[in-house]
């Protein structure tokens, strides 16, 4: 009889002491949990530990090089990505065993039911403000990703499939969550966009594409159903490239954020 194909997990995780315990303690049952430290100053590395002793610190400026740093550690012939705010059930895992025990390498796409707070909003996310599934199951060089602060690029290879059972996803805790993520994620996008060296379009395509994902996000990804909430994520997706914009307009002219 043929050994399964061992099932590695990874987490990456900068100060998430306050929910990477819950986190790592759905990952119990895979063959090998790695847990990469970013910069981390809180309680994280004591709590990682208690997990598993396959912890790697550093101090990565780049989001991608700090994933294909933890990619690269794992030692199983499958690596399930997991960030600090996710939830991974029993049954997703029962489903991944299932699936690689004759599955060609290449990668899954692993669906998302996102969370704010306690509230499931399952419609409206998209425009780099949520993603409804993400390719997070991978075999060793299926996956690597781009050199960008934030929302790195990815290059894939093998064919697209798919997995049915969701990662629960708790993306922000409030309103006030969301705006401070808005801000990180402004600050990483205008950095990214002064060390590109390109220069900026005119002002207004990046209002018209402001504009085009507010109505994909609303419209096209039914956030309408979702209330306020919906209005709201559909508001952030299009104030995310055009606060971008203005922080390099704007902002100091020292390569800082």
């Amino acid at each position: 009889m043929s050994t399964p194909p061992r099932l590695s997990a990874l987490v990456v995780a900068h100060n998430e002491d306050t929910q990477l315990g819950d986190c790592l303690a759905r990952l119990a049952s895979v063959d090998e949990l790695v847990v990469v430290l970013d910069k981390c100053t809180d309680g994280s590395k004591v709590i990682a530990a208690g997990f598993t002793d396959r912890l790697i610190e550093g101090d990565w400026a780049i989001e991608g090089d700090r994933r294909n740093t933890g990619l690269d550690a794992c030692a199983g012939d499958w690596i399930l990505e997991v960030d600090a705010d996710e939830r991974v059930p029993a049954a997703l895992i029962e489903e991944i065993r299932a699936t690689i025990a004759t599955a060609a390498p290449g990668y899954f796409l692993v669906p998302f039911d996102n969370y704010i707070g306690d509230r499931l909003v399952r419609y409206g996310w998209g425009g780099s403000w949520g993603v409804m599934a993400a390719p997070r199951l991978s075999s060793p060089g299926a996956k690597r990703w781009g050199g960008q602060r934030i929302h790195p690029t990815l290059e894939l290879h093998g064919p697209k499939r798919w997995l049915r059972t969701p990662i629960e996803h708790y993306v922000d805790r409030d309103f006030n969550s969301m705006l401070e993520r808005l801000q990180r994620y402004t600050d990483a996008r205008a950095a990214d966009l002064r060390d590109s060296g390109q220069t900026l379009p005119p002002m207004i395509w990046t209002l018209r594409r402001s504009l085009s994902r507010f109505v994909k996000c609303y419209w096209f990804r039914k956030g309408y159903r979702e209330g306020r909430w919906g209005f709201t994520i559909a508001l952030m997706a299009a104030l995310y490239p055009l606060i971008s914009h203005l922080k390099v307009e704007l902002g100091p002219r020292d390569g800082s954020a």
